[in-house]
Formats: C-alpha cells, sequence, structure tokens
C-alpha cells in the first residue's frame, strides 16, 4: 500500500498539471481570438487608409486648374468658351392628342 504522503504527492502534482494545461489551452484561445480580431481591425485600416489617399488624390486633383474646370463643368453644367450646347427637348406623344 502507497504511503499517505506519496499519494498526496502525486495528487497535487497532478492538480498543478491540470490547472497549467487547462491554463495553457484557454490562454492560446484567447491568443487566437485576439489574432483574428488584430487581423479584422488592420483589414479595416488598410481599408481607411486607402480611402483616404483616394480623397487626397482628389483633393489634389481639383486644387489644379484642370480639375477646377472638370468640376465647374460636371457640378455646375458650366461651359468653355467656345463652346455649344444643344439642348434636347422631348416631347410626349400624349402632349400632342386633341381630345
Amino acid at each position: 500500500m502507497p504511503k499517505l504522503r506519496w499519494v498526496l504527492f502525486y495528487a497535487v502534482t497532478a492538480f498543478i498539471v491540470a490547472v497549467t494545461v487547462v491554463t495553457f489551452y484557454k490562454e492560446r484561445h484567447r491568443i487566437d481570438r485576439l489574432a483574428n480580431s488584430l487581423e479584422s481591425r488592420m483589414e479595416e485600416f488598410e481599408e481607411v487608409t486607402r480611402r483616404s489617399q483616394e480623397i487626397q488624390e482628389k483633393i489634389s486633383y481639383y486644387q489644379t486648374p484642370s480639375g477646377i474646370t472638370f468640376l465647374a463643368i460636371d457640378e455646375y453644367n458650366l461651359v468653355r468658351s467656345g463652346e455649344k450646347i444643344y439642348r434636347i427637348e422631348i416631347i410626349s406623344p400624349d402632349g400632342l392628342r386633341d381630345n
């Protein structure tokens, strides 16, 4: 029959090993979760950086004379000197009927 102190020693050792193994796996799971979170945040950061870069490029373009010209034509329907404007009017066939 084993002595009580050896049984107690093995029980305490087994308990410490079990706690260590469980803690290790919990920490490993936590590290994996944090790594996935970090990866998704980095993807968001790259997307925001890319959008910011595109906006900076647009700002730089719109500060040039050709950018200002494009903006005036596109947004405010202005024309350059010497250009002709053609206006197309569509008349509905419903308006031509006499009742």
